[in-house]
């Protein structure tokens, strides 16, 4: 007699993985607590509106009386030059950050993931030459520079300091890429899928990318603290956010001339900064061992 089959649905075989990511995931405790700490200071910039005891604050606000307030139950961070709560603006301030690392990452990480698959798999063909030259030379400049040097050309704005970082960002997504796909290129199920005729696209996006996913989403996690790094930066040389936008870089600069006096000025935007790279940082290596030998 015929055993009867089992039959597997989609959602059986996506919750066992995704019980098997959270156990490798969970354990570290350091990945848990950067886990925490992103999500917190996400929900408190998504959330800074409700939060923010004094939302009037992030934009044009001028109260002398109040101004270098110490911290207090009223204002908890203290106020700065011009009377504004510094916590809420810190609020505010984690907001456009976050805003800056999604648009950046949205522009280059499916861009410089793209390129780098094509040079990749033509390795050694005038496709795979054009693309890894001009990532070379992207690369030979640091970022930091070469985004100061492209956001000094443009109008000082967000929208320009999300421009110089992302053109500045994409070619380590494509380097990291390329070197993902050189290997895998040469695997078994790769070579069994052209010798059946599989397209190429189909082999590129359904064969090979999917297990290049652990390396480049743990660069993703991990590039959001420094691409809040970089955005602080232009804002700190004030080629950034224009004021009144309260950009943490920003607060930081206008509150190191009233160093030691006025410390909480610019000490506790620096130390969100801080914190975001760390609980991002953390973050990253805890995906870095959900993906280790995962094969898709």
């Amino acid at each position: 007699m015929d055993r009867p089959s089992v039959r597997i649905s989609r959602w059986d075989l996506w919750s066992e993985r995704l019980r098997k990511w959270w156990f490798r995931f969970s354990r570290s405790p350091l990945s848990v607590a950067g886990f925490i700490i992103s999500t917190t200071c996400v929900m408190l910039a998504l959330l800074a509106p409700l939060i923010a005891p004094h939302p009037e604050h992030a934009g044009w606000y001028i109260n002398t009386d109040e101004a270098l307030q110490p911290p207090s139950l009223k204002y908890p961070f203290g106020t700065d030059q011009y009377g504004r709560c510094v916590f809420s603006r810190v609020l505010f301030g984690m907001r456009y950050s976050f805003i800056l690392v999604g648009v950046v990452l949205s522009i280059v990480v499916p861009l410089g993931t793209l390129l780098g698959l094509i040079a990749g798999y033509f390795k050694n063909t005038l496709v795979d030459y054009i693309i890894m030259r001009i990532a070379d030379i992207f690369v030979a400049v640091p970022p930091l520079v070469m985004a100061l040097a492209i956001a000094a050309v443009l109008k000082p704005s967000l929208i320009n300091s999300m421009i110089a970082v992302s053109l500045t960002w994409w070619p380590w997504y494509t380097r990291l890429t390329y070197s993902s796909v050189s290997s895998l290129k040469n695997e078994y199920y790769v070579i069994y899928a052209e010798l059946i005729g599989e397209r190429r696209i189909s082999i590129l996006f359904r064969e090979i990318l999917p297990n290049c996913l652990g390396p480049i989403l743990t660069k993703a996690t991990l590039d959001v603290g420094w691409v809040i790094l970089v955005g602080a930066a232009l804002s700190f040389v004030g080629l950034g956010a224009q004021p009144p936008t309260p950009d943490l870089g920003t607060m930081v600069s206008e509150g190191a001339h009233l160093l030691p006096h006025y410390w909480w000025v610019s000490i506790f935007p620096a130390m969100t900064i801080t914190i975001i790279i760390l609980g991002f940082n953390l973050l990253g290596d805890g995906i870095k061992d959900i993906f280790v030998e995962e094969r898709w």
